[in-house]
Parts: structure tokens; C-alpha cells; sequence
């Protein structure tokens, strides 16, 4: 029930899977205890993924279905965000600059969470 971001990781060097990226850049440590929202390439990490069918089954639950759609707006706010500050190009131009990607995500975070919290 908060839209505080909890944490920023590190980028990492090269191709890496979510799970693992998530792991290594120990956004996983920062995020203990506080419950997190994730797509569904996030399996067995802890944190809360949009329900599934499992093999053999023709649909989800009702609850399950009414959980995945709140689950998908959280998420819409998420990637709408980050949408904007492609097409702001506030990324764009501090790809190339060592982590200053990283920089600006932090940045943008504790704005984030100031202007919430007041």
C-alpha cells in the first residue's frame, strides 16, 4: 500500500537474468522485509509476481484474477514512469557516462519518495 521506491541496484556488467541480477546487485538485501511487486521473471525470489495457470488448469480464480489486475496497474505506473524519462530522454543521455544511469535512478528515487512523504 505505498509507492515509496524501496531500492535502486547496481547495473551489472553484461547479460544477466532478472533473478540473478536482482540477487547480485543486492537490491534483494534492500528489499527485505517490504513487500515488492515484480513481472513474472522474478520466480522464487520472494517477491510478489502475477498468478499463473498452472499445467492442466483452464483458468484462474476469481481472487487470483481480481490480484493479477491490481498487480497490473501497479505496474502500468511503473513502466509508465519509465517511459517518460526515456522519452524526456533524462536516461538517454547519461547511458554512456560509467553509472551515471544508476546516478540519475537514485536521484530520481529519493525525489520520488520526498515528494511523497512531504
Amino acid at each position: 500500500n505505498s509507492r515509496l521506491v524501496v531500492a535502486i541496484g547496481l547495473p551489472l556488467p553484461g547479460n544477466r537474468n532478472d533473478c540473478r541480477a536482482f540477487t547480485e546487485s543486492g537490491v534483494d538485501r534492500a528489499c527485505r522485509g517490504a513487500p515488492t511487486i515484480a513481472d513474472g521473471g522474478y520466480q522464487g525470489t520472494g517477491l510478489l509476481i502475477p498468478y499463473r495457470k498452472r499445467r492442466g488448469q483452464s483458468h484462474l480464480s476469481p481472487s487470483q484474477e481480481a490480484e493479477n489486475a491490481v498487480h497490473r496497474r501497479a505496474r502500468a505506473r511503473v513502466e509508465h514512469a519509465l517511459s517518460r524519462l526515456k522519452n524526456w530522454k533524462v536516461l538517454r543521455d547519461c547511458r554512456l557516462k560509467g553509472d551515471g544511469v544508476h546516478q540519475a535512478m537514485l536521484g530520481i528515487a529519493r525525489l520520488h519518495n520526498l515528494a511523497l512523504t512531504g
